[in-house]
């Protein structure tokens, strides 16, 4: 009666969900708590089926679930709440992953940090990406592999049980006390992990942060198929794709786009790419460098999500290092790469280098000659031999038009991968996927970095690859087309405006195919002391942001986004993008984009609301 009930309440759900739920990707702000996001949303959700409300309302009322759909989204939490209902387990028990293979290294990982031992049992084959010598190598993590014929055949180990086993329905199981994790493969659809007893649930957020850092949920559309097949009771319908003509128009856009011709490497997000590149460069250094120390040398500021997965690679790693990079506020980028690379040849290290042109979020770009001159550099190791030249690994985000790596281009006798969140103008906001390329120096690092794409089985999904495939032939005109507004809004607020400061490209650098939509807006301020003046900024940040929101609520979004085909979104890098940033470095100023298409008119007559208030 009881699983009836919750079945019949799901069906009613998908049936009246709203529209936002299969297709955004990111959230608002203004009805996001970090700190409550999952349990928020399915307390509220659990109280409206008790009352058995389904109502189209009702659900878009409800506040966001997770930050991005790489985290989490409704449907994937929906999701996870059937399947905890039918098992009995708490809903934060049930996590799932569009990866088959990133579950078991977040309990790998955790275990690592613990000294405790795993086992791993598995029943018919492991996904055919798991490669158990390299896991151990390259990642650090330490494991017993077992074939068995059910998760019944499993007696008492002194440490964590992980049963895996392909399943096509999604359904109860019969939950073995002698089994820590069950990990369910689902066909296409990726995988779900059941977190097994109370003396486990310590795992629950540390295998949330690897879904959040290291790959992605299961997508929002894969998450409705398994919550139909939970509906029906039925096994998952399997549907033919036509993935390959859309992977192959998508790559050849990629290399058109960026004027490369290795073949481009495509994720399920942008972290799920740059996790490959770093796990990938990793395992190069392993082989051909073997005991010489490995530096990720990052800017401190940077998007909290590249910041905060390299010092978590780093963490697992004894002989891998972060080493900070100031690149942005008045530091100089090439000055800074310099000094970090001089200190780095000294000690015979190998360096690689993650950062974003323009700089985010103050919009700056160096001068790219004297960077291709200080990554060109040859340098000395303590002993006089010439060092281990640096791979430049490139954030194209904000510019992923311009071209770095062609046979011409700045950074071609360079070792650099540039890579792109394609949450952003390589989808128009409409899926998460990720790409990186290389020039021609680094062919042999690519195809290293596609093992361990396919290892940690990021790819991107066959729907992705549709996305990208109708939305990248048109980025270019997007880009060019965004920044036309986004020139004329800066100008304007520098017009209206002049004792506010604005970090955007000049004109000269525009010229040169630097064409953001993005720009950085730090307030004048009030005060007699320092805390004064900061305290009422960010008080008349939230004010600026309220007002654009409130009065022009159909493009004015309080998000962390941008690239998207419509509107106009406003956030604070400090309490957003830069969430797991040290508080020193974060930057307490408004980040602002615009898309190709809004009202940039009414948007200048709010403004000036605003400017009248202050």
């Amino acid at each position: 009666m009881k699983e009836t009930k919750m079945r019949n309440y799901i069906k009613d759900v998908l049936e009246n969900m709203p529209t936002g739920w299969l297709s955004t990707t990111t959230h608002r702000l203004d009805i996001y708590d970090e700190k409550l996001a999952k349990t928020q949303f399915l307390d509220q959700f659990e109280t409206l089926y008790n009352t058995n409300n389904s109502d189209s309302e009702a659900l878009y009322q409800l506040p966001t679930a997770y930050d991005y759909i790489r985290l989490g989204h409704p449907l994937s939490c929906v999701l996870e709440w059937g399947i905890a209902h039918l098992n009995n387990l708490k809903p934060e028990n049930v996590i799932s992953f569009s990866s088959k293979t990133v579950p078991v290294l977040a309990i790998l990982r955790k275990n690592l940090f613990a000294a405790k031992k795993t086992q791993i049992l598995y029943s018919g084959e492991l996904p055919t990406s798991f490669d158990a010598e390299k896991i151990k190598r390259v990642y650090g993590y330490n494991f017993e592999l077992k074939k068995v014929d059910n998760a019944e055949n499993s007696s008492t180990f002194d440490g964590s049980t992980i049963f895996i086993s392909e399943q096509n329905e999604i359904t109860t199981y019969d939950l073995n006390a002698n089994i820590d994790f069950y990990i369910n493969l689902h066909s296409h659809l990726g995988s779900v992990l059941l977190v097994n007893g109370a003396q486990n649930e310590t795992y629950v957020s540390d295998i949330q942060h690897v879904r959040r850092r290291e790959t992605i949920a299961m997508t929002p559309a894969n998450a409705l198929v398994a919550l139909k097949a939970l509906v029906a009771n039925a096994p998952i319908e399997v549907k033919a794709s036509s993935n390959e003509a859309n992977k192959t128009a998508v790559l050849q856009s990629i290399n058109e786009i960026t004027n490369t011709s290795l073949k481009p490497l495509v994720a399920s997000s942008g972290l799920s790419i740059q996790y490959a590149i770093l796990m990938g460069l990793i395992d190069d250094a392993i082989e051909n460098h073997k005991g010489k120390a490995i530096k990720i040398i990052v800017p401190p500021n940077c998007y909290g999500g590249t910041n905060d997965q390299a010092r978590r690679v780093a963490a697992c790693l004894d002989n891998v290092e972060i080493v900070d990079l100031p690149v942005d506020g008045g530091n100089d980028m090439n000055q800074s790469i310099d000094v970090v690379l001089a200190k780095i040849a000294t000690e015979d290290a190998i360096p690689y280098i993650i950062a974003e042109i323009p700089t985010n979020p103050r919009v700056e770009v160096p001068d790219l000659q004297r960077l291709k001159e200080v990554l060109s550099q040859e340098r000395k190791t303590a002993n006089g031999e010439i060092a281990i030249d640096p791979v430049f690994i490139l954030d194209q985000t904000f510019c992923p038009n311009v071209h770095f790596l062609g046979e011409e281009d700045i950074l071609s006798t360079v070792r650099t991968i540039s890579f792109a969140s394609g949450s952003k103008f390589p989808s128009g906001g409409q899926c998460t996927a990720g790409y990186c390329v290389g020039n021609k120096k680094t062919k042999a690092l690519m195809q290293k970095i596609e093992t361990h794409l396919t290892l940690c089985d990021n790819e991107a999904t066959a729907l992705q690859y549709e996305i990208l495939g109708k939305q990248l032939p048109s980025m270019n005109q997007r880009i060019k087309d965004a920044y036309t507004n986004t020139r004329e809004f800066v100008n304007f607020i520098h017009e209206t405006l002049p004792e506010a400061k604005i970090n955007f490209v000049s004109e000269e650098l525009a010229a040169q195919g630097f064409t953001p939509s993005v720009f950085s807006l730090d307030l004048p301020t009030k005060g007699n002391t320092d805390e004064e003046k900061e305290a009422y900024k960010r008080a008349l940040n939230l004010k600026l942001i309220n007002l654009m929101i409130t009065k022009i609520p159909n493009e004015s979004k309080y998000c962390v986004s941008y690239g998207q085909l419509s509107g106009c979104y406003w956030t604070i890098p400090a309490t957003s993008t830069q969430g797991t940033t040290k508080e020193g470095d974060k930057d307490y100023i408004i980040r602002a984009s615009l898309s190709p298409n809004l009202d940039l008119e009414r948007h200048k007559e709010v403004f000036l609301k605003f400017i009248e208030k202050i």
